[in-house]
C-alpha cells in the first residue's frame, strides 16, 4: 500500500452537497479497494491564475488516502469524467512531510509597503 494526495479543483457553482458527493464517491471507492481514508482538508474558494472553462474561481480540495495503485487509477478514471471536477492531480506523499499542510494565500509583496513609505516621504 502507498500513500497518495489528490488535489481536487471543483467546479465554484457546485452547490455544497454536490462537492460533499464528489469526495465521498472518491472515499468509498478507496475504502472498497481495501484502502484507508486519512485526511480531507477542504481549502474552500480561490482565485485560479487563469481561467479554465471561463471561470476564474474553483473550491479546493485536498485528499490524503492509503490505496493499492489500482485503486488510485480507478478514482482519477472517474474524476477525469465528472463535470463537476475541473482539474485534479494526484501524488505519491513523501515520508516525513507534513500530515496537515496549510494552505497558503499569496504572499504580501514588501516592496509595495516600501514604495508607499517613500512616496509619504516626499
Amino acid at each position: 500500500m502507498t500513500k497518495y494526495e489528490i488535489l481536487l479543483l471543483l467546479d465554484p457553482d457546485l452547490d455544497e452537497g454536490r462537492q460533499a458527493e464528489i469526495v465521498g464517491r472518491v472515499r468509498e471507492q478507496i475504502e472498497r479497494s481495501g484502502g484507508s481514508w486519512d485526511l480531507h482538508d477542504t481549502w474552500g474558494r480561490r482565485r485560479l491564475a487563469y481561467e479554465i472553462g471561463h471561470k476564474g474561481e474553483g473550491n479546493y480540495h485536498l485528499l490524503h488516502f492509503t490505496s493499492e495503485a489500482a485503486a488510485l487509477d480507478e478514482v482519477s478514471r472517474v474524476l477525469r469524467i465528472d463535470d463537476g471536477v475541473m482539474r485534479h492531480m494526484a501524488t505519491r506523499r513523501i515520508e516525513g512531510s507534513p500530515a496537515r499542510p496549510v494552505a497558503v494565500a499569496a504572499p504580501a509583496r514588501e516592496d509595495a509597503a516600501t514604495a508607499s513609505e517613500v512616496e509619504e516621504e516626499e
